[in-house]
Parts: C-alpha cells; sequence; structure tokens
C-alpha cells in the first residue's frame, strides 16, 4: 500500500506540472463557440502545451504502476493532492507580489486533513483484478451518458453557448473529471495484465479503451480549459475525478471500504473537507490569477494611484481565463489604493 501511495503521489506532480504547462498553452487559444475539435490541432503548436502532454504521459506510467500495487479508491484520492500541488507551485513563483491569504492556506489545510482523514477511515483495500463484462457495460453508458448531458447543457445545437463562460468551464470540468475516473477505472484494468508482457496487454480490450477515453477526457479539458476561467473548472477536476473512481473501484472490481455508520460519517465528513478546499484553492490569488484586484497584492506593492504587476506567470494564467477570442484584447488592470 505505501508504494502504491509514494506512486500516487508521483503521479499528481506530474499531472500538476501537465495542468500549469496546459493551461499556459491555452492562452489566447481562440476556440468555436460550439465543440472544436480543431482545438487540439492549433494547441498542439505550442511546445509548453506539448511539455504538458509529455509530463501527463509520465504521470500515467506512474499511476498505472499505482493502480497495479493498490486499490483504484486508495490511488485516485491521493491523486487529489494534485490541486495543492499547483497552489504551491504557483506560491513559489509568486510569492513577492502576490498576498498568501490566511483562507488559501486553510483551504490547503482542509484539503489535506479531508485526504488523510477519508483514506484513515476507509481503509480502501481488497478487490478482484478484473471487473465482468456487464459491469463494464452498464459502467461505460452511464459514465457516456452523464457526460454528454453536461456537454449538452453547456451548448445548445447549432454551436451556440447556452452557459456563460464560468458556467460552461463548470460543467465541462465536471464532466472532464467524471471521465478521468472512468479512464482511472480502466487503467485499473489494464494494469492487471502488465505481468504478461505487451502481447499479453494488447490482446486485450482495455489499451483500445484507454486511448477513445483518453482522448476524450483530453478533448473536453482542452475545452473546459479554454471556455472560462481555471477557478471554474478546477473543482470538477479535482473533485469529481477521485468520486467517481470510489464509486467504480467498489462497483467493478468490489474493492472494500469501511462502512460502518461511524466511518461513513467520517468518509462523508472528510469528502466535505475536499470538496470545501478544492473550491476555495480554486479561487485562490494564485490558481485564479486575479490581476489587479488589490487582494490579491501585498501591502508593500501597492503604491498610491499605481500597482505593480503581477509575475509573468500569473498574468499568463489571467489571459488563460479570459473568454476564448478576447484574451488577447484583455490589458492587465493596475491595482490602486482608495484615497482616503
Amino acid at each position: 500500500m505505501e508504494k502504491a501511495i509514494l506512486l500516487a503521489v508521483a503521479a499528481s506532480f506530474c499531472t500538476a506540472t501537465a495542468s500549469i504547462a496546459q493551461r499556459l498553452g491555452a492562452r489566447n487559444v481562440a476556440a468555436a463557440r460550439g465543440f472544436d475539435f480543431g482545438l487540439l490541432i492549433r494547441l498542439a503548436r505550442r511546445p509548453i502545451w506539448l511539455l504538458g502532454i509529455a509530463s501527463m504521459i509520465l504521470g500515467f506510467g506512474f499511476q498505472l504502476t499505482a493502480l497495479h500495487f493498490g486499490p483504484l479508491a486508495l490511488v485516485q484520492p491521493v491523486m487529489a493532492v494534485e490541486l495543492l500541488l499547483v497552489f504551491g507551485y504557483m506560491a513559489v513563483a509568486g510569492r513577492r507580489r502576490v498576498r498568501i491569504r490566511r483562507r488559501d492556506w486553510l483551504a490547503a489545510a482542509a484539503m489535506s486533513a479531508g485526504v488523510a482523514g477519508f483514506l484513515a477511515l476507509a481503509a480502501p483495500s481488497g478487490g478482484r483484478q478484473h471487473a465482468p463484462g456487464p459491469a463494464w457495460t452498464l459502467a461505460g453508458l452511464l459514465t457516456l451518458a452523464i457526460v454528454l448531458v453536461a456537454v449538452a447543457t453547456s451548448v445548445r445545437p447549432g454551436g451556440r453557448t447556452r452557459a456563460s463562460s464560468s458556467r460552461r468551464a463548470a460543467l465541462l470540468g465536471a464532466a472532464t473529471g467524471i471521465t478521468w475516473g472512468f479512464v482511472a477505472a480502466v487503467i485499473k484494468e489494464l494494469s492487471s495484465h502488465l505481468g504478461s508482457g505487451l502481447g499479453g496487454v494488447f490482446s486485450t480490450w482495455s489499451p483500445y479503451l484507454l486511448l477513445l477515453a483518453g482522448a476524450a477526457a483530453m478533448l473536453l479539458a482542452s475545452h473546459a480549459l479554454a471556455a472560462g476561467p481555471l477557478a471554474a473548472s478546477q473543482p470538477g477536476f479535482t473533485i469529481l475525478d477521485p468520486l467517481a473512481a470510489i464509486l467504480l473501484g467498489v462497483f467493478l472490481f468490489g474493492e472494500h471500504i469501511r462502512s460502518g455508520p461511524w466511518e461513513i460519517a467520517g468518509e462523508v465528513a472528510s469528502l466535505a473537507l475536499v470538496v470545501a478546499g478544492a473550491v476555495a484553492l480554486s479561487h485562490s490569488c494564485f490558481i485564479l490569477g486575479e490581476v489587479g484586484n488589490p487582494e490579491c497584492l501585498p501591502p508593500a506593492t501597492l503604491v498610491r494611484g499605481q500597482g505593480k504587476q503581477l509575475p509573468r506567470l500569473v498574468l499568463d494564467y489571467q489571459h488563460a481565463g479570459a473568454q476564448p477570442g478576447h484574451a488577447a484584447e484583455r490589458q492587465p488592470a493596475q491595482a490602486t489604493r482608495p484615497d482616503n
């Protein structure tokens, strides 16, 4: 179990790096109002976005190995610390010019405590190596139906946007998180064939379903990142991925989590901490990139009549959070201290 946890943390580090690189790569990339399949081609021309893909592939390797040694209901909640790593990276990058608010640290502490509390109380264990075919069919159809409803809610027929940019990003982020949870279940199935060599792996259906579901997840994530602010899409990425994976681990692989009344109450409370922490961290200055907001600037950087701009990395996050097609037109706002 310890080996699975360490590998899951390594995978989280890689996926956090991928999240930052892909977010920066998606800045100022115009996307159609409908579902734009050409978006990935335009993003692939950006080296920083490709670096994110390379980091994602490395993270996949760590995740695959982690799922080989541990249950799905253990590995995926650990990988929820990706948001904490993104927060830590942004805190280091902008620590001199961005205020670290008390609520940001409280949110990080709450999320850490929630993940640790859930793993301690649930104690995921056991489970079978392979899930039966009918169970896979049902899980796949249910996942597909939920994702299609989320996508359809965000886009009207004819490609017209139904929701605001923030709401659309939230819906696509939720669809992405659920899809990633399903992808993790497929990776778990694939990991059980590692001992059979490449021939044994590719003689099963799991690598081909993984390619299909992984491509769908990447397309959904790219649209979620380009649709609106990271603060809108990140909670769906962080929260629904492990939740979907836990449910699929129990349903598909028969994994066990403690189900006594006190354990369930504690698990629900722990997950509530994770949700609250993830939502709050998604609105931190480092994640949101609130350029020009006096609340995000330390007092030393506020000059009467003029505010100093944040580091370039945070500016890139702010531009990436703009509506597609308008990010290039937005100029960094200046923060001012009100005259008394």
